[in-house]
């Protein structure tokens, strides 16, 4: 076999061989001798086949054409439709959602293809797909111009129907996911286009391998509501939207969001508050090492708005976390584990970096307690280290003895977060309420917002730990 028979044998086109020789003929009189046979059929076969993506996931509306590899994991309904001349005959369509590893996309397959769809394919079989990408109801769909059996090609797909956070893309529809409620929005209203109300809310869900925003429509909607961080659902027939560079899983009218009964595990993978720079957008996590009162302040529009800041350190660092409007409310303190995701790194007091945790933020308490909470236990000890590391031993002390000592003081350590007033000897602070003198070895600077964690000697306060 010659060079232009081996390439046009590995050639995924619909050309016939003699179409295929003409072609080459053509090039290579049209570059006047600058190529033979064989780079003349290269060069066609490439542009032949043009549009051949990877993976699923690469599939975008802007394509002009694809081609892909992917299994059967649904077979929808044949629907017969009238189309709009009077002489022409019903048309057919049937839509397959065809997977890979990469993630899961919806074929239109028409007329005669949608007919011998019905009666021949089924879920579990591989087929080679070429078509033209749109943007669809439920994301991408491609509408197929020829779909072909590969029966030796091997994909390894649950076709159970169920995914996890990490691994949705974009354009996926009928997904299935199980979670455990982080956290909840209000609901909100709309005006639409037609001039009806539209409804939308939102809530977050985690899983073993991270977490997804949901949005939820309509009627869909009063479910973020009814719902509390701590219960485990599984949202049926939902489908995958980008909202600023960032995935969401969309619950509309065909959709279902059922309470399990079961836990579903969710663990933080957390950014080291260390490593963490201004303007990124990370995750955070870790033990609450003071908690300011909640405050109140006019908004330039004159609504009112509030904030709280609480101190989080994990054992690489600590940070301020600003809890902006609903989420200045939650019950924190010192002492909770908390995990912050999607907060905004910002430019704080004294040039320290400081945490925006505002709409578009999660902030959960961690209660490895609480069997409901879906094992977050398996994912905290990492995040109380910070705290523990001063007791643990590892610095030459005794535990036990610090222990005994702090029995025999009869009191419990006292976190205390002020301005400083004086930074010499004493350091003093002013808390709004009252000044501090506390003593430590710890350099401050004036106008610094400190937290102090120790005991009172009289007028003294003697500080253990200063963050």
């Amino acid at each position: 076999m010659g060079a232009i028979e081996d390439i046009y044998e590995d050639l995924d086109a619909d050309v016939s061989e003699s179409e295929f020789r003409e072609a080459v003929e053509a090039k290579v009189e049209q570059m006047g001798g600058l190529a033979d046979e064989e780079t003349a059929a290269m060069l066609i076969a490439h542009d032949l086949d043009g549009g051949e993506v990877e993976t699923i996931a690469d599939i975008e509306p802007g394509l002009e054409e694809v081609k892909f590899l992917g299994k059967v994991a649904s077979v929808g309904e044949l629907r017969t439709f009238e189309r709009d001349g009077e002489d022409d005959e019903d048309g057919h369509v049937l839509n397959l959602d065809v997977a890979d590893e990469s993630g899961t996309v919806r074929v239109a397959l028409w007329d005669d293809d949608a007919v011998a769809a019905d009666e021949e394919v089924e879920p579990g079989q591989v087929f080679r797909i070429k078509g033209r990408p749109k943007d669809g109801y439920s994301g991408v769909e491609v509408s197929a111009d020829r779909i072909e059996a590969d029966e030796e090609a091997e994909i390894e797909v649950d076709l159970d129907g169920r995914t996890t956070a990490d691994s949705l893309s974009m354009g996926q529809s009928d997904v299935t996911l199980r979670g455990v409620v982080l956290d909840t929005d209000a609901v909100r209203t709309f005006d639409r286009d037609d001039g009806s109300e539209g409804r939308v809310s939102n809530l977050t869900l985690g899983d073993e391998t991270g977490k997804i925003r949901v949005t939820l429509w309509d009627e869909q909607a009063d479910r973020a509501e009814a719902l509390e961080a701590g219960q485990s659902v599984e949202i049926v027939d939902g489908y995958v939207r980008e909202r600023e560079g960032d995935l969401e899983l969309h619950a509309g009218s065909r959709s279902d969001i059922d309470e399990l009964d079961e836990s579903v595990e969710f663990v933080p993978d957390a950014t080291d508050i260390d490593s963490i720079a201004i303007d990124e957008t990370v995750d955070i996590a870790g033990v609450v090492r003071s908690a300011d009162p909640k405050r109140t302040f006019d908004r330039d529009d004159g609504s009112e708005g509030q904030v709280r800041n609480v101190r989080l350190q994990d054992n690489t660092g600590d940070i301020r976390v600003a809890l902006w409007g609903e989420k200045a409310d939650l019950d924190v303190g010192p002492g909770d584990e908390v995990f912050c995701a999607d907060v905004e790194i910002q430019d704080g007091w004294q040039d320290d970096l400081e945490a925006s945790a505002g709409w578009q933020s999660t902030v959960v308490v961690l209660d490895d307690d609480d069997p409901d909470r879906g094992g977050d236990s398996a994912g905290l000890d990492e995040f109380s280290g910070g705290s523990a590391a001063a007791h643990d031993g590892s610095d030459g002390s005794d535990p036990a003895a610090d222990d005994e000592a702090a029995s025999d003081a009869g009191d419990e350590p006292e976190t205390v977060t002020g301005t400083v007033v004086q930074p010499a000897d004493p350091v003093i602070l002013d808390n709004g309420d009252e000044t501090i003198h506390v003593e430590t070895d710890a350099e401050v600077h004036l106008g610094q917002e400190v937290t102090v964690r120790g005991r009172r000697d009289g007028e003294r306060f003697v500080a253990e730990d200063v963050f």
